[in-house]
Formats: structure tokens, C-alpha cells, sequence
């Protein structure tokens, strides 16, 4: 399991340092890598495309990074298995003795006061 999580997680690297590099080639107000060729409009030299082209590879490479993460914890999640419960240790109760009454005196044996 240890080389599939590794493998996963260098994936899941190569795919996050993609994707931070192609959102830094992008330019929030739709220039980006378009402009640095020489500021044309957009329909020469193809540069539409390469605007559509960094949006897909944006979307592609999070999408992937997802994927890989959901991948990596359903292969190397481990099922929570629970410790095995111990029985307490049932302490049997110890025989019980013929205990002696609380008092030592026995009705026959209380002596009794004259009536008056």
C-alpha cells in the first residue's frame, strides 16, 4: 500500500505544480499568454485558441486532482476496525458466610419486664 500512496501522491504533485502554472500564465482580465505575443487581437495567429486551451487545462488538470485524491483515499483508506472489546473480568462473588445476626440476644433469651 505504501508504493501506491506514494505513487498517488507524486501524481497528485505533479498535477497541482500543472495546474499552478498554467493559472499564472493566465491573466484574470482575459490577456494572459495571448498578450505576450505582442498584444495582437485575438484573431490572429490563433491566440483564441490558445486562450480556450489554457481554460480546458485548467479545468482538466483540477478535475484531475480530484479524481486522484478520491482515488488515493478509497485505495489506501483502511476499513476503522475497531479494537476487540475485553470482557470484564467477572470477579465471582465470594460465597457468602453464615453471617451472625446483628443482635447477639435471641427473642427467648430478652429479658422480659414485669407487668405492672
Amino acid at each position: 500500500m505504501d508504493t501506491i500512496f506514494t505513487l498517488l501522491m507524486v501524481l497528485i504533485m505533479i498535477a497541482c505544480v500543472l495546474l499552478v502554472i498554467v493559472v499564472m500564465a493566465q491573466n484574470p482580465k482575459g490577456g494572459g499568454l495571448s498578450s505576450t505575443f505582442g498584444g495582437a487581437s485575438s484573431a490572429q495567429f490563433g491566440v483564441q485558441r490558445t486562450n480556450d486551451f489554457m481554460e480546458k487545462a485548467t479545468w482538466t488538470l483540477g478535475g484531475t486532482i480530484i479524481v486522484l485524491i478520491l482515488i488515493s483515499v478509497v485505495v489506501t483508506g483502511k476499513p476503522s476496525t475497531t479494537a476487540p472489546t475485553q470482557q470484564p473480568v467477572k470477579k465471582e462473588a465470594p460465597a457468602k458466610q453464615q453471617s451472625a445476626p446483628a443482635s447477639t440476644t435471641t427473642p427467648a433469651q430478652t429479658p422480659v419486664a414485669p407487668a405492672k
